[in-house]
Parts: structure tokens; sequence; C-alpha cells
């Protein structure tokens, strides 16, 4: 069986005694052992990393800037052993795979242009004979703790804008799903950054506590569940350091009566069964607006019957497994709770085996779902999608606005009435109009509001620059041959 390790200085390695299992969804056979670090062996990488920033900060930008040109050309070269790997481990199918790794190297694409992007600002003459500007400078030793879903789209949301701003990173991936990480390390190297710079640690929670706490790491990025964010937040702030923690999500799609019905629904199909659910931007709540209602049930029903569930690594497929028996096991619970407590289940996806070992869940759709209930207020992140009936625009509004999470929504509609008051009043980080998954390109920064975000900036885009430096202000006045007498009140620079 293949033994996943660390990457370290350039080079795989572990000590550790412990491993855990990694699965492949479609079959439930356990394809490799990762080993989990221990919280030595994270100070070691942390030691490697801080002593691989002082050479690397002073590199030029330009310089970083090419080694990251290279290594998206490595990526593309490697595209589809990029995307079995993430199949293998994740379950999503091969196109949604290459899918991500097309989001996540637009962000490398982006971090190419760190000349650009780290330029200050300087004024001439605040005073007499005195200039002043402001720098922006690399923060030390940052951290990545990435989830499942997105094995490498996330990391790459993190580490490229870090290096290509001078910092020093160690990468901590879901133990679920490694080995497209572990490659991503290797590529790097092949495309010339110095050993030390990029790091990867496999690990539980013995290693993403010993990350939250060391002295020497400056910034924590994290995406996740919400409670896991909360206490990412909460303890790396305790310690000193920079945080953002991306947290859960129950995105809306408000569809009004007017609404292309076809274009809504063949969007609803992608953003609800697409990688089986397991998306932090997935649509899990349809608000059907008036006499809505009826008609989406009425297209969705036959589309979700044609739907095509299987092993990811089958191009026929449109749809994988879940992660894992646990995570099976928790979106099952939550259809058992949504019969329970009155939702009516016009599709029920719990029968179906594409392979008799594999965690596969068909796709489930409840309608007359009510804000009360479970499979309403909690994220489930599976591929169950429910309905609810509301009487107009306004009542929709409201209940997305007083939902806890505020990630992700959408609004599909003909009006460009109710489209801009939507957006404008909409109490949501990332809004779609008669776009079901408004992830933002790489150029804007990605993120949510209420409980789907802890800390004050994004990710990537000019918050993850913003994110992975620090201002520095310098006032600088020359002798010019005048001897300057002694001032005791607040400098006016006259």
């Amino acid at each position: 069986m293949q033994s996943i390790t660390h990457f370290v200085n350039g080079q795989h390695t572990a000590k550790s005694a412990r491993t855990q299992s990694v699965f492949e969804p479609a079959t439930g056979e356990a394809r490799a052992e990762v080993s989990l670090a221990s919280s030595d062996e994270v100070a070691a990488a942390i030691g490697v990393a801080k002593a691989a920033f002082e050479s690397w900060s002073q590199m030029t930008p330009l310089n970083r800037a090419r080694i990251l040109f290279k290594f998206k050309a490595l990526v593309e070269a490697n595209l589809d052993e990029l995307a079995e790997l993430i199949t293998r481990e994740h379950g999503k199918v091969l196109d949604d795979a290459k899918g991500e790794l097309i989001r996540g190297l637009e962000v490398v694409e982006f971090a190419c242009g760190i000349p650009h992007l780290l330029k200050g600002e300087h004024t001439a003459q605040v005073g007499t004979g005195v200039d002043a500007w402001a720098v922006n400078q690399a923060l030390g030793v940052v951290a990545g703790i990435a989830p499942f879903n997105f094995p490498v789209m996330v990391p790459m949301w993190m580490f490229p804008i870090a290096i290509a701003c001078g910092n020093t990173f160690i990468m901590k991936p879901s133990e679920k799903d490694p080995s497209s990480v572990m490659r991503i390390a290797e590529l790097l190297k092949e495309a010339g950054l110095p050993d030390g710079v990029f790091n990867v640690v496999n690990g539980d929670k013995e290693a993403v506590d010993t990350l939250l706490t060391h002295k020497d790491v400056q910034a924590v990025s994290f995406v996740g569940s919400t409670p896991i964010a909360e206490y990412i937040y909460a303890t790396a702030s305790a310690h000193g350091k920079r945080v953002q923690a991306l947290g859960g999500a129950k995105n809306h799609m408000l569809v009004m009566p007017d609404a292309d019905l076809d274009q809504a629904v063949n969007a609803l199909m992608g953003a609800a069964y697409g990688s089986a659910g397991e998306r932090c931007m997935a649509i899990s709540v349809v608000l059907a607006v008036g006499d809505a209602g009826d008609a989406l049930v009425e297209k969705l029903l036959p589309k979700i019957a044609a739907l095509k569930v299987g092993n990811g690594l089958d191009t026929e497929m449109e749809m994988g497994p879940l992660i894992s028996a646990q995570h099976l096991d928790k979106v099952c619970g939550y259809v058992d709770a949504g019969v329970r407590e009155g939702a009516k289940l016009l599709v029920d996806g719990r029968n179906m085996k594409a392979d008799a070992n594999g965690y596969f869940l068909g796709a489930c759709l409840f309608d007359h779902v009510t804000p009360e209930m479970s499979i309403y207020k909690e994220e489930i992140f599976g591929p169950v999608l429910s309905i609810v009936r509301v009487a107009d625009y306004p009542s929709a509004l409201k209940l997305i606005n007083d939902h806890e999470f505020g990630n992700g929504t959408a609004i599909f509609t003909q009006s460009g009435e109710a489209a801009r008051h939507f957006c404008h009043h909409v109490q949501v980080g990332m809004v779609g109009v008669n776009v079901p998954i408004p992830v933002p390109m790489a150029f804007h920064s990605f993120g949510g509001w209420k409980r789907s975000l802890f800390g004050p900036l994004h990710m990537h885009g000019p918050d993850g620059v913003r994110f992975y430096t620090k201002r520095k202000a310098i006032t600088a006045r020359w002798p010019q041959g005048k001897q300057l007498a002694a001032e005791f009140v607040m400098p006016t620079m006259k």
C-alpha cells in the first residue's frame, strides 16, 4: 500500500509512527496510509520555513513570479494526472476535478502579477525637504489548512499569493485526500522553488494546534466548517496571528415567477448536485416565489431521474460518491430528519448503490420545507436540495437575511429592478444574478458574511495580497547643510 509522508525542505520525510488510511470513495477500498505529523515534526517544518524566509523574501518579486509561471506550465502539463488523484481520493467526476484545477490556476495567474500588486505609495515633499512612502512587506512563515472537498483549488487560493509576496508556507491538507497536494509540492520544486519555501505536513488536530500556537507562524488561512473555523480563529488570534477562517454555508437560490425556468433548473442541477453537493458554494435551498414552485418541481424531476451517478473515473458520470462512510451516514441522517420533520421527499437517493462498497447517495429532493426544519437551518454538505415555498419577494429576502450563514446566494429573474434590489439588500458575501455559483474570479476576493467568515479579509484577489503582507510607512528627510533645532510639539511637516 502506498505510503504518504510529508514534504519538508524539498523532500519527502516522515518520522511519526501514527498513520491513517486514505480510502477511494467509489470503491470503499483503502488505497494509502498517510502519516500524521507529531507536534515536533510540525515545529521542525516551521523551523525550515523560517530559515528559508530570509533569502526568499529578499528575492525580487519578478523572479518569484517567474517561478510561478513555470509552476503554472507544469500543472497544465500534468493536469490529467492531478485530476485522477483528486477523483480517486475525493470522488468527484474527472471533469469536475479538472475544473477545480483550472480555477486554482487562475489564482496562480493572478499571483504572477505580483511585481505590480506589491507596488507601494509615494508622496514627494510632504513637508519641506521631506518625502513619504509606504511599502508592502512579507509576514514570514504562514500556514494554510485545507478541507477535503477541494484538495488543490483551496490550497491554490492560499499559497501562490503568499509565496509571491515573499512568505514561506506550511500546507496542512485534509488527511482524507492528501496525494494531490503532495504532487503539487513536487511540481513547485521542479519549477525552481527553493527548498523550504513550500512545505506540506499531513496530520490531524495535533498538527493543526501546533500551527495555531507556534510563535513563528505569523498568519493562518483556513477553509472548512463553521465550528472548526471559529476554533481556528479564536485559537490563532489568541496567539497573536492574523487569521482568515472561512466556515460553512446554506446558500439560497431565489427563483422569481418571471424567471426562465429552464435556465434555472439547468443551473440548479449543477449547483445542487455537482461534486455530490460537497461545495461551500453549493445551492442547497430554493426559495420558490409565488407560483414558481409547481413548475420548478415539474421540470426538476425528470432531470434528477436522468442524473448519472457512479465512479468519477467513468467519464460518462455526472456525480460521484461522498468522501467517506462517516459522511455518507451523516448526510443520510439529514434525509431521515427531513422526513421526520414533515418535509415531502420527492426524490429519495438513499437506496442508490453504484458500487456495493462505495459511499454513494443519489440525488435527494425535498419540497415544502420550512425554516424550522434542520434540513433548512444546517449545512448538509451532500446532494440534498430543499424547496421552500414563499409568497413574495420580501418574504424570500427576509429568509436569506435572517439565516446565520451568508456565504453565497443567487436570484433568477428577468426583472432588472428585482435583481438590483436583491444585490443591494441581501446580507450575503457573494451574489449571483442568473448565475448559480457566483465564485469570484481570482482577481476579485472570495468570502462570505456572518458565520461564514471569521476575520476581516477574504481570500485571493486584492484581499489576499493585503492578508499576506504588512504595510510599512517611511518618512525621510536628508541633511541639507542646515542644522534643525529641537522640536517638542507634534510635527506638522511645515
